[in-house]
């Protein structure tokens, strides 16, 4: 065992459910003590930066029931069983805001909570946007509406975008100097 490794001694599954998993470790730490981990197992997700032909960026807004308010993000969805992130990435862009794109460009990946869960986010550029069909899920309430790099900053400074996937994907998009 490495300096900074844990094994797990026993595991505990908790809960299984549609979307996420979970398990009460029992680890042995790294100086031979013991401690417990609650970890969330998750699928996976893909997350869609997609831009205009007038470089403006799609939003979809959405009511988080966790959060208790609507915020604005980036279009984004869980990967199905077995399911390739670009083509889950596709899927979801077409089903919440009806638009298809030529052109896709994979911005590679990142942990949302390493603390507690393995969810992997998947960030992928679409652009060369064309109209496709809004095929929203039975239980999915979304909006989709356009914003420009500058008016996406301000709805981060106003916490209307608020989580993190959207934030790094404005802020990839800024790094890129992409958009005016």
């Amino acid at each position: 065992m490495d300096k900074f490794s844990e094994k797990t001694i026993k595991k505990e599954a908790v809960y299984e459910g549609k979307i996420i998993d979970l398990a009460i470790h029992d680890v042995q730490l790294p100086n031979g003590e013991t401690s417990k981990r609650e970890i969330v197992s998750h699928p996976g997700a893909v997350a869609v930066i997609a831009v205009t032909e007038e470089n403006k960026l799609i939003l979809v807004n959405q009511f988080r029931k966790p959060l208790e308010k609507v915020i604005a993000e980036i279009p984004a969805g869980k990967l199905e069983k077995g399911e390739e992130p670009l083509s889950c990435a596709k899927r979801e862009l077409e089903e919440e805001t009806g638009v298809l794109a030529r052109k896709w460009t994979s911005l590679g990946s990142f942990y949302t909570s390493p603390g507690f869960a393995d969810e992997l986010i998947y960030l992928f550029l679409a652009e060369e946007l064309s109209e496709g069909s809004l095929n929203m899920d039975e239980d999915e309430f979304v909006e989709a509406f356009h914003v420009t790099i500058n008016e996406a900053t301000q709805l981060i400074e106003d916490q209307v975008i608020h989580d993190a996937k959207t934030i790094i994907a404005v802020q990839y998009l800024q790094l890129l100097n992409k958009l005016k």
